[in-house]
């Protein structure tokens, strides 16, 4: 598998686990140290256990709110060098019926480690900040071809992650 094809598979892989609404799923997502920055500023992440009360209270929302489904519409992706990606986009948040809640934008810093490809940064933002260049990566199922566009799965938040 490239590099490109691997963080994409990264990508599906982190928005399914996320839809699961379990905090417990996305740990392993992230780098150690990670940074994420929104709209309460920049949040120092040195352990998995630091993102639970972060994304807990997220994803109690989002099942509050029925949300069942989170995908990412992937607007731009750039490997920048053997170990490092760039891939920004917007999270769509879905209720079961595929009602739209609400669209997040994203942004995402991505390192390459013995562990593989995870998260080192996560910036949430403006959707109007992501230029339009749509496409879908990530599937329902697992998969290993890619897709042009939305990388499928359940979540929401205003403050909170994709």
């Amino acid at each position: 598998m490239t590099n490109e094809e691997s963080v994409h598979q990264v990508l599906s892989d982190y928005y399914n686990a996320f839809s699961t609404l379990d905090v417990q799923s996305i740990l392993a997502y992230f780098h150690q140290p990670a940074l994420l920055i929104g709209p309460l500023g920049v949040i120092a992440i040195p352990t998995p256990v630091a993102l639970i009360p972060i994304f807990g209270p997220i994803m109690e929302d989002l099942r509050q709110r029925k949300c069942r489904r989170s995908e990412l519409s992937l607007q731009q992706f750039k490997i920048l060098s053997a170990t490092s990606a760039l891939a920004m986009g917007v999270a769509i948040r879905r209720k079961a019926d595929g009602q739209e809640l609400e669209r997040v934008g994203i942004t995402y810093l991505l390192h390459k480690g013995n562990d593989g490809w995870k998260f080192a940064v996560m910036v949430l933002h403006d959707t109007d900040k992501v230029a339009r260049a749509p496409r879908i990566i990530g599937a329902h199922k697992p998969t290993s071809k890619l897709q042009p566009g939305v990388v499928p799965n359940s979540s929401r938040s205003r403050a909170g992650s994709c």
